[in-house]
């Protein structure tokens, strides 16, 4: 998929190119399958079938000289999930000139909920309840989900991507999904929700990369009984809807969401450097010692050293779920320097040794 950021574009001005990419798309070994354009935010994101960027870029120079501000490789069943679609619309007006011309925008609204690790609750709680817990939390959401008119994307067992291309649906399911849900359900598998909005493809090489990350870094901070809205979302939506219901949302200003943001790039960036510490973070943040501690409390409530121990212990557990088996590797590779001291950390965070999460897991 590639992006391109035209100024003052218009629906019929795409049509006309995307014919001209299908005269020239077999040249190159593409195969030009649909696009989306979105004329109030001037962008076009194009989906083909290619054999490397190179050609993609090629074709557009030979078709019509706008080459792509950015091109990343997507799965075709992951594209339909978030936007509904691979081919062009059916119902696609035909021009006087036979130009099939539509204005399908790709921008989307992103609901992401998260919950404690299936592991870890099978763990903290047995087999049989953790099941019991987790089928009660997914029917409620799924049943919300096709309620509200929105696609689940992923579901990993702890929590879902579920995209709508309407802020008033993706808040209409979150706020139901929150008031269904038991209070003892929610409060045992941590339930976080958070709204976000975005394109597919931005500065990640990921399909709403950026969108879904920002997303669940919101969920990292929201209280319980509560939906993390992000300000983009919050202008989509009716003001009476946000005043009736205020009580159920973290509304973030634009100023907290540049903190989070910045914080966890900073960490994301840094957090397998075992020589990143403090005052390493004061220097990636452009913060003194003294303004990191006051502002990272004031929108985690965790102090930065704290905060860089929790990330990095989160990353040792995705570490163990996607590859690695041994203890001492993990440990290097997340950005601890003893395994002791790692096994100790991991132990008080999650309650089990390492050793014997890796167990459970494999």
């Amino acid at each position: 998929m590639d992006v391109h950021i035209v100024p003052g574009v218009k629906a019929k001005d795409v049509a006309d190119a995307h014919r001209l990419d299908l005269l020239h798309q077999q040249e190159h070994g593409c195969n030009c399958m649909t696009y989306w354009i979105d004329e109030a935010r001037e962008n076009i994101f194009c989906l083909i079938e290619a054999p490397d960027k190179l050609a993609v870029e090629e074709m557009h120079s030979k078709a019509h000289g706008l080459i792509p501000n950015k091109i990343i490789e997507v799965n075709s069943n992951l594209v339909e999930a978030f936007l509904g679609r691979i081919y062009d619309p059916p119902n696609a007006q035909i021009s006087d000139e036979g130009l099939k011309v539509f204005a399908d925008s790709s921008f989307r609204i992103l609901l992401v909920t998260k919950t404690t690790d299936p592991v870890l609750l099978k763990h903290q709680f047995g087999d049989n309840k953790a099941g019991e817990l987790l089928n009660a939390h997914t029917g409620i959401i799924r049943k919300n989900i096709l309620q509200h008119g929105g696609r689940e994307v992923e579901h990993e067992g702890g929590g879902f991507v579920v995209s709508f291309s309407s802020a008033s649906k993706a808040m209409a399911c979150a706020l139901s999904i929150l008031k269904e849900m038991p209070d003892s359900v929610s409060a045992q598998i941590d339930l976080k929700l958070a709204v976000n909005a975005g394109e597919p493809v931005e500065r990640s090489e990921h399909l709403f990369g950026e969108t879904i990350q920002f997303a669940s870094n919101m969920c990292r901070i929201a209280k319980e009984g509560k939906i993390a809205i992000a300000s983009s979302v919050k202008e989509l939506i009716a003001d009476d809807l946000f005043q009736q219901e205020r009580k159920y949302f973290l509304n973030l200003l634009p100023q907290d969401e540049h903190l989070l943001k910045l914080l966890f790039t900073t960490l994301e960036e840094n957090w397998q450097d075992a020589d990143f510490d403090i005052s390493d973070y004061c220097k990636g943040t452009a913060m003194s010692g003294s303004q990191l501690y006051r502002k990272t409390i004031a929108l985690t409530s965790l102090p930065p050293n704290s905060l860089l121990k929790d990330f990095r212990l989160y990353k040792a557990k995705e570490l163990m779920r996607k590859r690695y088996y041994n203890i001492a590797q993990i440990t290097f590779d997340s950005g601890f320097t003893s395994a002791s001291y790692f096994t100790k950390c991991f132990k008080k965070k999650y309650g089990l040794l390492p050793m014997t999460y890796l167990e459970l897991l494999h």
